[in-house]
């Protein structure tokens, strides 16, 4: 079962970054319910083992690639992000270390896993990973755009997924004749 999640996490990962056309550089923010994936309710059942299969999983396939995988924790530690100090910038460091049961499974075993992690309040990312409803969208940039993705679960876990791309400002314009539209 734990190989099965870990190949169903790296198939996602590398759709994304194909389908994203994501580049060295810039940064994932994956957002997972362990209990979730084991068909439990999100922050019932929290699961180490599960969690470090799909962080490593995950931080396999973005790192090849030069892209920074950020962990977004629960709402115990109000949705803050673990991602490594030098992908971390000017954000703001807060004083947390997640925990399978206050920060969830998958943020502890990033800050575990990560060579010099840091949370860090919050983080305007390129692309999401959302598994198991987690709600990552707070941390996107904007105008999030939807990835579709050929697998919609990993383990019993809905997935889903967004890139961005900058605003668009203006466009045509036509002349006022006075009417309301």
């Amino acid at each position: 079962m734990i190989d099965d999640i870990a190949e169903a996490a790296g198939k996602v990962a590398h759709e994304l970054c194909f389908k994203a056309s994501l580049k060295a550089g810039q940064t994932v923010i994956a957002g997972c319910s362990t209990s979730e994936i084991a068909g439990r309710h999100i922050g019932t059942g929290p699961s180490a083992e599960i969690g470090d299969a799909i962080f490593g999983a995950l931080h396999s396939v973005f790192s090849e690639r030069g892209i920074h995988i950020a962990a977004q924790c629960c709402e115990h530690l109000n949705r803050a992000v673990i991602i490594e100090r030098e992908a971390a910038g000017g954000l703001t460091v807060v004083n947390a270390v997640p925990t399978p049961e206050a920060g969830g499974a998958f943020a502890a075993a990033a800050y575990a896993r990560l060579r010099d992690p840091v949370a860090v309040e919050t983080i305007e990312t390129d692309a999401g990973l959302d598994i198991g409803a987690t709600l990552i969208g707070m941390h996107l940039k904007r105008v999030a755009v939807p990835v579709r993705l050929e697998a919609a679960t990993i383990g019993k876990a809905s997935v889903v997924a967004a890139r961005t791309r900058p605003p668009l400002i203006g466009g045509a314009r036509t002349k006022y004749d006075g009417n309301l539209i």
